[in-house]
């Protein structure tokens, strides 16, 4: 049984649509931002999203159905009318694996796992993702091209390298910290370099 929540945790699960702008406004202002608006359809961006952070609760603890189905349809619009598949980071129940559309498993060549997110195991946002696409796959790591990691969820080791953190005007989707980055390629080479 997950606690009732309390105090400023009422308030905000009881204004979702404000969950959902905040998350689809920030979408919007990194996939315009200099380096994210780069991405290609068929790219991945992975999103760790801790509805208990967003709540006023501590990641883990007070996991929350309507603040995860806020930040979902905050962002999804934005990826899919890009074409951006999204990969949704479970909890660390999971070991973070990732829920992503089967096509894209298929296209990257990613391993399929048996197991199916909870809000228990998996987290709210995982569960959310896993009911709402069209055919749900879970698979251990990604190397996406972007991401955007609500509450401190760690969504680092499924991005490629080089990550840039990018700094938006929106700070908090409710209340948890969010964070941003895209990726680009490594530069190798020494000073006889040139880099485009």
């Amino acid at each position: 049984m997950f606690p009732q929540p309390r105090g400023h945790e009422r308030e905000i699960l009881m204004n979702s649509e404000e969950i959902r702008r905040q998350a689809s406004s920030a979408i919007e202002e990194l996939l315009t931002s200099t380096g994210a608006s780069k991405l290609k359809p068929g790219s991945i961006f992975v999103v760790g999203c801790s509805s208990s952070e967003i709540t006023g609760g501590h990641i883990g603890h007070n996991s929350n159905m309507e603040a995860a189905l806020a930040v979902l349809d905050g962002i999804c619009p934005a990826l899919t009318s890009r074409g951006i598949y999204l990969a949704a980071q479970c909890c660390e129940h999971l070991n973070r694996a990732i829920v992503i559309e089967s096509e894209a498993a298929l296209s990257y060549g990613l391993e399929p796992v048996c197991v199916r997110p909870r809000r228990e195991a998996g987290g709210a946002f995982a569960t959310a993702a896993y009911e709402r696409m069209a055919s749900p796959v879970v698979v251990e790591f990604v190397k996406a091209h972007a991401g955007m990691d609500i509450g401190g969820t760690l969504i680092g080791m499924h991005l490629k390298h080089v990550a840039v953190p990018v700094h938006l005007s929106i700070r908090r989707v409710g209340e948890a910290v969010l964070t941003c980055a895209y990726t680009r390629p490594k530069l190798i080479g020494g000073e006889r370099a040139v880099y485009k």
